[in-house]
């Protein structure tokens, strides 16, 4: 079967298209037959080595098609379900084995494309909003890169939970974007000190909330948006990682409170994965909830789509179709 290897770690030119024996699945394990498979920032993580993976490995996290066999003690799963699943190394391939435990059931309105496109960012945009800080009615909440696939799904679910949401963007075609599915100010950083803006936009205040996947680039004015005992929520580090931050600096800029989160510990266990995948599938089906896919690229063009996603141009997924 064709997979997508990393021999050594680098920049997209690392990516190999090659092939690989088909795996049979162990105990607890399943085979998945890929028909969608999700692009993730952290993909370029465990491709540079910043997340480093015993070489070699094949990447991606996130995926979803058909199960096509099973290993001994699987009862959650059979042959044929519709399945999708996330935090699985090995998702850039035709196959992959996956702990049964992980997979989640498809409902019959979401296709595979929808599925990889939501499980991750989904996830993640879940959690961030209902539990790392549980949104309220009348809280305010900064998102960075409103318009990419995390961010446009943070502030529909911001806005369902009642919140005023600020956005910050890149470029007036992005700001539209996160105007569209429900922002109620964005702001371009590119033209605008962002800091100054959230100042003026909440009267000196600041936000109960920011949430931050840019890191480096936004890190300190992110915490000079937060009001008095807010809280800052770094959750991604797309223009690098940031350094180390001395705890006095949280005590001067009003007792504030900072995360650095994970989705695995946020879906540790099958009951909680099910619960927010649940609520997220609903949601989608509904129509409370608009995923936007920005392209589909063939698995052998991995490395394109990693090109893409750096130069931080699109808005929406990008998945990868075997």
């Amino acid at each position: 079967m064709k997979v997508i290897r990393v021999h050594e770690y680098g920049g997209p030119e690392v990516l190999r298209y090659e092939d690989v024996p088909l795996p049979e699945p162990g105990p607890g394990q399943v085979r998945v037959k890929i028909e969608a498979v999700g692009v993730n920032f952290i993909d370029i993580y465990h491709r540079t080595g910043l997340y480093p993976n015993p070489l070699p490995f094949t990447l991606g996290i996130e995926g979803a098609g058909i199960v096509e066999a099973v290993g001994p003690e699987v009862t959650d799963v059979r042959v044929g379900d519709r399945v999708a699943y996330a935090l699985v190394l090995g998702a850039y391939a035709e196959r992959a084995l996956v702990p049964a435990w992980k997979l989640v059931p498809l409902p019959e309105a979401i296709d595979f494309p929808t599925a990889a496109a939501a499980m991750v960012q989904g996830l993640t945009a879940h959690y961030l909003t209902h539990s790392t800080y549980p949104l309220k009615p009348g809280d305010t909440v900064l998102v960075h890169a409103a318009a990419g696939g995390t961010g446009l799904l943070i502030v529909q679910m911001a806005k369902l939970r009642g919140a005023r949401v600020i956005g910050t963007v890149s470029t007036e075609e992005k700001a539209q974007r996160a105007r569209e599915v429900g922002a109620d100010e964005v702001i371009l950083y590119t033209r605008q000190d962002f800091e100054a803006e959230v100042k003026r936009l909440t009267e000196r205040r600041g936000v109960d909330v920011v949430y931050d996947s840019v890191g480096q680039a936004t890190f300190e004015k992110s915490l000079n948006c937060v009001r008095p005992r807010g809280l800052l929520v770094l959750f991604g580090q797309a223009s690098g990682p940031v350094p180390p931050i001395d705890p006095l600096v949280l005590s001067a800029k009003g007792s504030l409170f900072l995360t650095r989160p994970h989705l695995s510990h946020y879906v540790a266990t099958r009951e909680e994965l099910l619960e927010r995948a649940h609520a997220l599938f609903r949601w989608i089906q509904g129509g409370q909830i608009r995923l936007h896919i920005e392209r589909v690229f063939p698995l052998a063009e991995a490395a394109e789509a990693h090109r893409v996603l750096v130069g931080r141009t699109s808005m929406g997924k990008l998945l990868l179709v075997p």
